[in-house]
């Protein structure tokens, strides 16, 4: 009869942990937010959104910017082009627009605050359009194109770009 020792025990213990440790390591998401270098000469406050990268830029100005990683609309539904903040909310409603009643009928006609709003906490209304920059209950679509055109963002960075950003602050979407 083979009777383990605690050497053994212990030695493979400390395996499991460390492979564990990797798992989560490889799994993990990337840093939501991060200070990089864009070498722009964009304003303070300008809010770029590289659809490519999957990106939001905040500009900090002097090249430097916060960049969060975003959702961006799938192939069919991005827009590109220059719009500005024209409205903020906290704890936002949700009304789909009548094209998404259209194409899914089931899609309730409103959502109230809290865990099942698709808008998340905080939304930023951009010029005229139905377009938003806001949070989502769907962390897990972070970095796809998987939205109806509106740029999707951890609920916790929406919270933070909703304090810096003001209204009428430029924002440009490009590929």
């Amino acid at each position: 009869m083979i009777r383990p020792t605690i050497r053994a025990i212990s030695r493979f213990f400390l395996s499991l942990l460390a492979v564990s440790a990797l798992c989560l390591a490889v799994s993990a998401p990337a840093s939501a937010r991060e200070i990089v270098e864009t070498g722009d000469d964009l304003g303070y406050g300008t809010i770029t959104v590289k659809t490519s990268e999957r990106s939001l830029y905040y500009s900090l100005g002097n090249g430097k910017a916060i960049r969060y990683s975003v959702a961006v609309g799938s192939p069919r539904n991005q827009w590109f082009g220059k719009t500005w903040v024209s409205e903020k909310k906290k704890n936002p409603g949700w009304t789909p627009t009548q094209s998404m009643r259209k194409r899914n009928p089931s899609l309730p006609r409103y959502v109230a605050p809290g865990p099942r709003n698709p808008l998340g906490v905080r939304a930023l209304y951009l010029g005229w359009t139905t377009y938003r920059i806001h949070g989502t209950n769907a962390p897990g679509s972070i970095g796809r194109a998987v939205s109806n055109g509106c740029i999707r963002m951890r609920n916790e960075d929406v919270v933070d770009l909703f304090e810096r950003v003001h209204i009428g602050a430029p924002v440009i979407v490009e590929h």
